[in-house]
């Protein structure tokens, strides 16, 4: 499994994970989440291991489609990446302005909810 695979489904099962069926939701979380084999997952609901396969491609596929509806994922990351240069900026242009480095304080927090 691709490292970069993971981590966006891992960030789109963080997303989108409520709207997934119970066994969806619980494929998912075993497979990306705690990197259970498709053979471990199909032993834990008694089922095969091609069932386990389609299931997850199925919701992946699922997850995929969220995202290209709703783009929760593509703003949080944009979001993120301007508070970084945001703060960059701060830091290096206002190092000893104290409300300013309070007030960004308060936006980075914005963004990681």
């Amino acid at each position: 499994m691709e490292l970069a695979q993971n981590a966006r489904m891992n960030s789109l099962f963080e997303f989108y994970g409520a709207l997934l069926t119970a066994k969806q939701h619980s494929y998912i979380s075993l497979y990306y989440g705690d990197d259970f084999s498709l053979g471990e997952i199909a032993a834990e609901y008694n089922v095969s291991r091609q069932a386990v396969y389609d299931n997850i491609r199925r919701t992946e596929k699922i997850l995929e489609g969220y995202e290209k509806k709703l783009h929760l994922y593509q703003n949080y990351e944009q979001r993120n990446a301007s508070a970084d240069r945001l703060q960059k900026y701060v830091q290096s242009h206002y190092p000893d302005d104290r409300e300013l480095a309070r007030l960004l304080a308060d936006l980075l927090n914005l963004t990681e909810q």
